[in-house]
């Protein structure tokens, strides 16, 4: 009943920049967090950053400074700018939500990943 749909993600040099999109879908009453994770090959998935319903954001620290997260609460709607990206951002990028539905349960959903790569 909910769906989050990536894209932006995409080949770009070392330098450069990228704008991922998360949109929010279904019979949502209220989003409590919206972010992103992300997973390089043979490695766990991190957190990436995430901001709430008060507009509080949680940064990992190997982005800060270079990466922003943003919201358009009308759209259910996230964004990940993305700049002075290094190869060590290569990784599929997911998005999630922690979300409550219309019919008044609470859970955690996720995207289907956008795979960003980095090239030196």
């Amino acid at each position: 009943q909910v769906q989050l749909v990536e894209s932006g993600g995409g080949l770009v040099q070392a330098g450069g920049s990228l704008r991922l999109s998360c949109a929010a879908s279904g019979s949502i009453r209220s989003i409590h967090f919206m972010g992103w994770y992300r997973q390089a090959p043979g490695k766990q998935r991190e957190l990436v950053t995430t901001i709430n319903s008060s507009g509080g954001i949680d940064n990992a620290d190997s982005v800060k400074g270079r990466f922003t997260i943003s919201r358009d609460n009308a759209k259910n709607t996230v964004y990940l700018q993305m700049n002075s990206l290094k190869p060590e951002d290569t990784a599929v990028y997911y998005c999630y939500a922690d979300l409550t539905t219309h019919w008044a349960q609470r859970r955690d959903y996720w995207g289907q990943g956008t795979q960003v790569t980095v090239s030196s």
